[in-house]
Protein backbone atom coordinates (compact mmCIF):
# COMPACT_ATOMS: atom_id res chain seq x y z
CA UNK A 1 0.00 0.00 0.00
CA UNK A 2 1.20 3.59 -1.00
CA UNK A 3 2.47 5.89 1.63
CA UNK A 4 -0.01 8.50 2.44
CA UNK A 5 0.70 11.79 2.70
CA UNK A 6 -0.37 15.71 4.47
CA UNK A 7 -2.59 17.24 1.95
CA UNK A 8 -1.34 20.16 -0.24
CA UNK A 9 -3.25 23.16 0.59
CA UNK A 10 -3.91 24.66 -2.95
CA UNK A 11 -5.24 27.99 -2.10
CA UNK A 12 -4.21 31.49 -1.32
CA UNK A 13 -3.47 32.80 2.22
CA UNK A 14 -6.29 35.17 1.71
CA UNK A 15 -8.55 32.66 0.37
CA UNK A 16 -7.46 30.18 3.63
CA UNK A 17 -8.79 33.40 5.66
CA UNK A 18 -12.22 33.75 4.11
CA UNK A 19 -12.84 29.93 4.12
CA UNK A 20 -11.64 29.60 8.02
CA UNK A 21 -8.87 27.46 6.88
CA UNK A 22 -5.86 28.84 7.95
CA UNK A 23 -4.59 26.10 10.31
CA UNK A 24 -4.75 23.96 7.18
CA UNK A 25 -2.66 26.51 5.26
CA UNK A 26 0.35 27.36 7.38
CA UNK A 27 0.80 23.11 7.70
CA UNK A 28 0.92 22.60 4.53
CA UNK A 29 2.72 25.99 3.83
CA UNK A 30 5.52 24.46 6.04
CA UNK A 31 5.80 21.15 4.81
CA UNK A 32 6.33 23.29 1.47
CA UNK A 33 9.19 25.17 3.11
CA UNK A 34 10.58 22.17 4.22
CA UNK A 35 10.41 20.47 0.56
CA UNK A 36 12.45 22.95 -0.88
CA UNK A 37 14.85 23.09 1.37
CA UNK A 38 14.91 19.32 0.56
CA UNK A 39 15.14 19.78 -3.06
CA UNK A 40 17.96 21.98 -2.49
CA UNK A 41 20.12 19.49 -0.49
CA UNK A 42 19.49 16.46 -2.61
CA UNK A 43 20.52 18.73 -5.78
CA UNK A 44 24.06 19.75 -3.21
CA UNK A 45 24.48 16.12 -2.86
CA UNK A 46 24.02 14.69 -5.91
CA UNK A 47 25.60 17.10 -8.29
CA UNK A 48 28.26 15.24 -9.90
CA UNK A 49 31.75 16.23 -8.54
CA UNK A 50 33.68 15.81 -11.72
CA UNK A 51 31.29 17.32 -13.89
CA UNK A 52 29.57 19.96 -11.36
CA UNK A 53 26.73 20.87 -13.94
CA UNK A 54 25.40 17.30 -13.98
CA UNK A 55 23.01 15.58 -11.95
CA UNK A 56 23.36 12.07 -10.79
CA UNK A 57 20.77 9.58 -11.18
CA UNK A 58 18.23 8.90 -7.95
CA UNK A 59 18.83 12.86 -6.81
CA UNK A 60 14.90 12.81 -6.39
CA UNK A 61 14.26 9.42 -4.49
CA UNK A 62 14.41 10.53 -1.40
CA UNK A 63 12.69 13.79 -1.57
CA UNK A 64 9.46 11.40 -3.55
CA UNK A 65 9.35 9.22 -0.63
CA UNK A 66 9.29 12.04 2.17
CA UNK A 67 7.04 14.59 0.57
CA UNK A 68 5.42 12.58 -2.35
CA UNK A 69 4.61 13.71 -5.62
CA UNK A 70 1.88 15.94 -5.11
CA UNK A 71 3.69 18.31 -2.83
CA UNK A 72 7.37 17.73 -4.91
CA UNK A 73 5.44 18.76 -7.92
CA UNK A 74 3.65 21.90 -6.22
CA UNK A 75 7.23 23.23 -4.80
CA UNK A 76 8.53 22.70 -7.81
CA UNK A 77 5.81 24.41 -10.21
CA UNK A 78 6.57 27.43 -7.79
CA UNK A 79 10.19 26.94 -8.12
CA UNK A 80 10.63 27.75 -11.62
CA UNK A 81 10.23 30.83 -14.31
CA UNK A 82 9.23 31.04 -17.69
CA UNK A 83 12.93 31.25 -18.31
CA UNK A 84 13.65 27.60 -17.29
CA UNK A 85 11.35 26.30 -20.28
CA UNK A 86 14.84 26.92 -22.46
CA UNK A 87 16.75 24.47 -20.29
CA UNK A 88 13.53 21.99 -19.02
CA UNK A 89 13.01 19.04 -21.06
CA UNK A 90 9.64 20.39 -22.41
CA UNK A 91 7.64 17.80 -21.35
CA UNK A 92 8.35 17.56 -17.42
CA UNK A 93 8.16 21.57 -17.70
CA UNK A 94 4.77 21.04 -18.76
CA UNK A 95 4.00 18.64 -15.77
CA UNK A 96 5.65 20.76 -13.84
CA UNK A 97 3.20 23.94 -15.12
CA UNK A 98 -0.44 22.00 -15.07
CA UNK A 99 0.11 22.88 -11.36
CA UNK A 100 -1.90 26.54 -10.50
CA UNK A 101 0.25 27.88 -7.71
CA UNK A 102 -1.78 30.99 -6.04
CA UNK A 103 0.67 34.09 -6.16
CA UNK A 104 1.75 35.65 -2.31
CA UNK A 105 4.17 37.15 -1.17
CA UNK A 106 5.17 33.95 0.87
CA UNK A 107 5.51 32.26 -1.97
CA UNK A 108 9.11 33.15 -2.40
CA UNK A 109 9.87 31.00 0.61
CA UNK A 110 8.99 27.52 -1.21
CA UNK A 111 11.08 28.57 -4.05
CA UNK A 112 13.69 26.10 -4.71
CA UNK A 113 16.96 28.36 -4.68
CA UNK A 114 19.67 26.65 -6.67
CA UNK A 115 21.46 26.26 -10.28
CA UNK A 116 18.52 26.35 -12.82
CA UNK A 117 20.09 23.44 -15.14
CA UNK A 118 20.50 21.39 -12.35
CA UNK A 119 16.95 22.18 -10.90
CA UNK A 120 16.04 20.98 -14.59
CA UNK A 121 17.63 17.44 -14.42
CA UNK A 122 16.10 17.18 -10.92
CA UNK A 123 12.58 17.87 -12.42
CA UNK A 124 13.22 15.81 -15.15
CA UNK A 125 14.14 13.18 -13.01
CA UNK A 126 10.73 13.67 -11.13
CA UNK A 127 9.06 13.46 -13.88
CA UNK A 128 10.43 10.25 -15.22
CA UNK A 129 9.46 8.80 -11.31
CA UNK A 130 5.70 10.33 -12.00
CA UNK A 131 5.61 8.57 -15.12
CA UNK A 132 6.42 5.02 -14.48
CA UNK A 133 3.12 4.82 -12.27
CA UNK A 134 1.40 4.85 -15.40
CA UNK A 135 -0.80 7.38 -15.01
CA UNK A 136 -3.19 8.83 -17.62
CA UNK A 137 -2.86 12.36 -18.80
CA UNK A 138 -4.16 15.24 -21.22
CA UNK A 139 -2.19 12.99 -23.87
CA UNK A 140 -4.66 10.41 -23.99
CA UNK A 141 -7.45 12.13 -23.87
CA UNK A 142 -9.28 14.14 -27.03
CA UNK A 143 -9.14 17.13 -27.54
CA UNK A 144 -12.13 20.24 -27.61
CA UNK A 145 -14.66 21.04 -25.45
CA UNK A 146 -17.05 18.16 -25.15
CA UNK A 147 -20.41 16.56 -23.81
CA UNK A 148 -19.45 14.56 -20.91
CA UNK A 149 -22.39 12.12 -20.89
CA UNK A 150 -21.72 8.66 -21.27
CA UNK A 151 -18.11 9.15 -21.62
CA UNK A 152 -14.86 7.76 -19.93
CA UNK A 153 -13.48 10.66 -18.21
CA UNK A 154 -9.77 10.91 -16.53
CA UNK A 155 -9.53 12.21 -13.08
CA UNK A 156 -6.34 15.40 -12.78
CA UNK A 157 -4.04 13.04 -10.33
CA UNK A 158 -4.13 15.64 -8.32
CA UNK A 159 -7.52 15.33 -7.07
CA UNK A 160 -6.10 11.53 -5.15
CA UNK A 161 -4.68 11.10 -2.24
CA UNK A 162 -1.20 9.66 -2.79
CA UNK A 163 -2.43 6.49 -1.67
CA UNK A 164 -4.80 5.92 -4.36
CA UNK A 165 -2.51 7.55 -7.26
CA UNK A 166 -3.43 5.02 -9.76
CA UNK A 167 -4.69 4.56 -13.52
CA UNK A 168 -7.65 2.60 -11.88
CA UNK A 169 -8.44 5.65 -10.03
CA UNK A 170 -8.46 7.81 -13.20
CA UNK A 171 -11.30 6.15 -14.96
CA UNK A 172 -14.63 7.35 -14.35
CA UNK A 173 -18.31 7.41 -16.24
CA UNK A 174 -20.02 10.62 -16.57
CA UNK A 175 -23.74 9.81 -15.90
CA UNK A 176 -25.29 12.93 -14.84
CA UNK A 177 -25.44 16.91 -13.20
CA UNK A 178 -25.19 19.96 -14.78
CA UNK A 179 -21.23 19.79 -15.04
CA UNK A 180 -21.54 16.91 -18.31
CA UNK A 181 -22.02 19.92 -20.44
CA UNK A 182 -19.81 22.29 -21.57
CA UNK A 183 -22.07 25.27 -22.05
CA UNK A 184 -23.63 24.51 -18.45
CA UNK A 185 -23.17 27.08 -15.60
CA UNK A 186 -23.18 24.00 -13.53
CA UNK A 187 -20.17 22.05 -12.53
CA UNK A 188 -22.03 18.97 -10.84
CA UNK A 189 -20.58 15.73 -12.55
CA UNK A 190 -21.81 12.67 -11.38
CA UNK A 191 -20.02 9.67 -12.45
CA UNK A 192 -18.96 6.10 -12.23
CA UNK A 193 -15.62 4.63 -11.27
CA UNK A 194 -14.74 1.63 -13.33
CA UNK A 195 -12.44 0.89 -11.19
CA UNK A 196 -14.17 0.00 -8.05
CA UNK A 197 -17.78 0.91 -8.88
CA UNK A 198 -17.86 3.64 -6.07
CA UNK A 199 -20.50 6.38 -7.19
CA UNK A 200 -19.02 10.18 -6.82
CA UNK A 201 -20.00 13.70 -7.47
CA UNK A 202 -16.76 15.67 -8.91
CA UNK A 203 -16.57 18.92 -10.93
CA UNK A 204 -16.49 19.32 -14.03
CA UNK A 205 -12.59 20.49 -13.75
CA UNK A 206 -11.20 17.83 -12.10
CA UNK A 207 -11.29 15.88 -14.85
CA UNK A 208 -8.18 16.04 -17.88
CA UNK A 209 -10.74 15.34 -20.48
CA UNK A 210 -12.60 12.28 -22.45
CA UNK A 211 -10.25 9.17 -22.82
CA UNK A 212 -9.36 8.58 -26.44
CA UNK A 213 -10.81 4.86 -27.12
CA UNK A 214 -7.48 3.27 -28.10
CA UNK A 215 -6.10 3.99 -24.37
CA UNK A 216 -9.27 2.27 -22.64
CA UNK A 217 -7.63 -0.86 -20.61
CA UNK A 218 -8.97 -4.33 -21.08
CA UNK A 219 -9.75 -4.16 -16.86
CA UNK A 220 -12.15 -1.18 -17.76
CA UNK A 221 -14.26 -2.56 -20.57
CA UNK A 222 -16.16 -4.62 -18.84
CA UNK A 223 -17.32 -2.22 -16.13
CA UNK A 224 -18.01 0.34 -19.15
CA UNK A 225 -19.92 -2.16 -21.00
CA UNK A 226 -22.51 -3.20 -17.99
CA UNK A 227 -23.32 1.07 -17.14
CA UNK A 228 -23.59 1.55 -21.02
CA UNK A 229 -26.22 -1.37 -20.28
CA UNK A 230 -29.92 -0.63 -20.10
CA UNK A 231 -30.99 -1.87 -16.66
CA UNK A 232 -34.48 -3.29 -18.52
CA UNK A 233 -31.76 -5.22 -20.71
CA UNK A 234 -29.44 -5.97 -17.40
CA UNK A 235 -32.76 -7.32 -15.46
CA UNK A 236 -34.13 -10.09 -18.26
CA UNK A 237 -31.56 -12.38 -18.05
CA UNK A 238 -32.31 -12.70 -14.12
CA UNK A 239 -35.98 -12.49 -14.92
CA UNK A 240 -35.55 -15.37 -17.24
CA UNK A 241 -33.95 -17.29 -15.05
CA UNK A 242 -36.34 -17.13 -11.78
CA UNK A 243 -39.67 -18.16 -13.97
CA UNK A 244 -40.94 -20.84 -15.95
CA UNK A 245 -43.46 -23.04 -16.77
CA UNK A 246 -45.56 -24.20 -14.21
CA UNK A 247 -48.27 -27.14 -14.25
CA UNK A 248 -50.89 -26.74 -16.01
CA UNK A 249 -48.98 -24.10 -18.18
CA UNK A 250 -49.24 -21.48 -15.13
CA UNK A 251 -45.97 -19.89 -14.37
CA UNK A 252 -44.62 -19.67 -11.02
CA UNK A 253 -43.30 -16.75 -9.29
Amino acid sequence: MKHEYPPVYRESRAQARRQAETQEYKDSFQLNVECARAIERAIQNHANESTPDTLSSGSAQSVLEKYGFHRVQFVLANSLTSDDAVSCEQDSFRWAWEVLVPRDKCDQKFKVQTDRSLLAQFLQQTYAAYQAQGLFGPEHCGTGDTNYTGKVLVLRPDRLKESCLSAQNQLWYGQSGFGLSPTSSGRAVFATSLGDGEKARWNRTDFIGVLDEQYLPDWAQEKLTELRTPVQQQEEPAQQQDSGPAQGGMEMR
